[in-house]
């Protein structure tokens, strides 16, 4: 009879070598948001979601809310009007944050350093949004500093919103580790000069 297989949960695995702060990413690595953004998405899209498949979605993860209904635009020629569908989005988004839940190997981390290392997080969300989802999963008061879409110009993939949290925080990029769950992210951690542990989505938390 074969052995059975055992399945462990997915913890994040910090670098040996030695850090100064931890970075992490909102949407899809504190907070289990991403299938309740993506409703809000089709629902403030109405009859143009059918351009707005799942797989784009992720694949447009950490980008900027304004910028995603601009590259929808670009891509299949449309005219949706840009800040009336990101605060029909957002108001949405608001009205369901009761069902996020935390990614609790992620949150417990951040747990573990606060008040031993400084630590941000780095959003391409709205500022009332990512707050409002820090305070829903209880640890909005972990981090020294909160960078969100109103503090840089240049969103994921481009560095800047790495590069200010850690000006906010003191520390030499370098020294700073990021944690994310998109490729976005990832090149714009890279992008910054800092290492990144990448969050697996929910169906690879559990390992074999």
């Amino acid at each position: 009879m074969s052995s059975p297989i055992l399945r462990t949960p997915w913890s994040p695995v910090l670098p040996d070598s030695d850090f100064d702060g931890l970075i992490f990413d909102c949407d899809g690595t504190l907070a289990d948001t991403m299938p309740v953004h993506y409703v809000a998405w089709c629902t403030a899209l109405g009859s143009s979601a059918q351009f707005f498949p799942e797989p784009d979605f992720y694949d447009l993860g950490g980008v900027p809310t304004s910028r995603i209904v601009e590259i929808l635009n670009e891509r299949h020629n449309l005219t949706l009007p840009v800040q009336e569908i990101v605060e029909r989005k957002e108001a949405l988004f608001l009205e369901m944050s009761t069902k996020v839940l935390p990614i609790e190997p992620v949150v417990a981390l951040a747990r573990q350093f606060h008040s031993v290392k400084p630590i941000a997080v780095a959003s391409g969300g709205h500022r009332h949004v990512v707050m409002s989802t820090l305070r829903a999963i209880e640890i909005e008061h972990l981090f020294q500093t909160v960078v969100t879409a109103e503090d840089y110009t240049n969103g994921k993939p481009a560095p800047d919103p790495f590069l200010e949290a850690a000006r906010r925080l003191g520390l030499a990029p370098e020294r700073c580790i990021v944690l994310e769950d998109t490729e976005t992210g990832r090149t714009a951690a890279l992008a910054a000069g800092m290492r990144c542990i990448l969050v697996p989505p929910a169906n690879e938390r559990i390992l074999s």
